[in-house]
């Protein structure tokens, strides 16, 4: 039987959308490394599932990895790509998830996004099918093509293996919302730092900054706002060319990467490489604006790897596809739906006054034409927000982690929510571990500062997963 099930396995390594044996041994490679595969495939997808009459399609890539799929009833897991190009799928804590169950794992990469684009200029009338509503549908389709794929490559018909979706971010949000809207094509959902609630103010995502920074490096942050605002008001010509931001001539687009890159260090998993250098600056009495600037040009930029071009709103303005289209794409959907604008408090702020709800309209207003804005009570209206009410979703934020006041952080038997206390638990602790990038190997939890309140987590999302799992066992539709 063990024989038997082995030459199936590789058969259906070498029929599955061209994969070869050679290809299966490449895998293993990678799963030591970043990624589990980064072998592409292709479906041709429905351009706008809400039209009746258009049946253009799309190609949009996808990724499989069938090393610890238990033939021919183990779960799938499918690991839903965010708002970038996916360019495989990540060795993080979802491989170990998937060796335990027994679990194959698939990744749909995002509409619009990586190679997955439906047109040759992403203007914004072009943009008009680019929604986290399409997105959902793409999954659906999906998610029922992968399905019927794999029942004929077993030789059998109807028959449904146990699903179940991941996502982190907004893509815990449409992990969410589709365990939401498509309750009948998932077992259950993990929503990692999920946004589920738009919002259109978001100021309590710099006092989450505050807090996460802790009193004194707090002060010294806001002290460095005002020093940088300052020399902007000044000097700013000296001042951007500081930063290395010389290419932002919209003073707000600067003092929005300033704060970015502060921002960075406490949703990542950082917190030390910000306010160490910060502080040791301070008493010393050194510049703290060259401080800081150091901290951005050699960790935010060449070490993290943001590019001062994401901040540039004549960057956002291109509308050809290239390698690099993610930023418009993901401020499009902003614009939108979700707004998600980081603005400053009205008072004890970090960040700059300047970046207020205004600068948002404009910079939407200003990308992409007059008339986009978001309307975020609709998508509210329409999802939940944190009232949303489904089952079988699970929802985890890390304590230090600004994105977390736009998820759902109480609890209930069919929606359980955990939140990660450490010092370095932040965007997606669950599955990336800390520091949450760069990617660690497998999620580990080693580097962060209580190991055990991630561990405690984890143990709770098995936990949710196999009674999930064991409530939907493979069955004929």
């Amino acid at each position: 039987m063990l024989a038997l099930l082995i030459a199936f396995f590789s058969q259906l390594l070498i029929i599955s959308n061209g994969i070869s044996t050679s290809q299966f041994f490449l895998q293993q490679i990678n799963s030591e490394n970043k990624y589990l595969t980064k072998e592409e495939h292709w479906f041709n997808q429905t351009l706008d599932h809400f039209s009746p009459y258009d049946h253009r399609t799309f190609g949009q890539r996808y990724y499989e990895f069938l090393d610890h799929f238990r033939i021919p009833d183990g779960p799938i897991f499918l690991k839903i790509c965010g708002e970038s190009a996916c360019s495989g799928i990540p060795n993080d804590y979802l491989s170990v998830l998937a060796k335990k169950f027994g679990a194959s794992v698939v990744s749909l990469e995002h509409r619009y996004y990586g190679k997955s684009t439906p047109f040759k200029s992403l203007t914004t009338g072009n943009l008009k099918y680019l929604s986290s509503k399409q997105a959902l549908f793409d999954l659906a389709a999906f998610r029922n093509f992968y399905q019927e794929s794999l029942n004929v490559k077993l030789n059998r018909s109807n028959i449904e293996n146990p699903w179940f979706f991941f996502g982190t971010s907004y893509s815990g949000a449409l992990s969410a919302w589709f365990r939401l809207k498509f309750p009948h094509l998932t077992c259950g959902s993990l929503a990692s730092s999920a946004v589920v609630q738009a919002v259109y103010s978001f100021s309590e995502f710099d006092k989450q900054v505050g807090e996460s920074a802790g009193p004194e490096c707090k002060t010294t942050l806001q002290e460095i706002t005002k020093l940088v605002e300052a020399r902007l008001a000044s000097n700013p010509k000296d001042v951007k060319s500081l930063f290395g931001a010389d290419e932002l001539r919209n003073d707000g687009d600067f003092l929005y990467f300033v704060a970015d890159a502060a921002v960075t260090a406490f949703q990542y998993g950082s917190p030390d490489k910000l306010c160490i250098p910060l502080l040791e600056a301070k008493k010393s009495g050194a510049d703290l604006v060259n401080a800081y600037a150091t901290y951005v040009k050699d960790y935010y930029v060449k070490t993290f790897g943001v590019s001062v071009k994401t901040y540039n709103q004549e960057n956002l303005k291109n509308t050809v596809v290239n390698g690099d289209t993610s930023d418009r794409l993901w401020w499009f959907q902003v614009c939108t739906e979700v707004a998600y604008f980081q603005v400053a408090p009205m008072n004890d702020s970090i960040r700059s006054s300047k970046v207020d709800t205004r600068y948002h309209l404009d910079l939407c207003r200003n990308v992409f034409g007059a008339g986009i804005y978001p309307d975020v009570d609709a998508t509210n209206l329409y999802y939940g927000g944190t009232k949303i009410a489904g089952s079988k979703i699970v929802f985890t934020n890390g304590s230090q982690d600004p994105w977390r006041h736009a998820s759902k952080q109480t609890s209930s038997p069919e929606l359980p929510s955990y939140i990660i206390s450490c010092h370095n638990c932040g965007h997606g602790t669950d599955m990336r571990g800390c520091p949450q990038s760069p990617l660690v190997p497998e999620g580990d939890a080693k580097n962060c500062s209580s190991p055990d309140a991630v561990r405690r987590v984890r143990e709770k999302i098995v936990e949710h997963i196999d009674l999930w799992l064991s409530q939907c066992q493979v069955s004929d539709v």
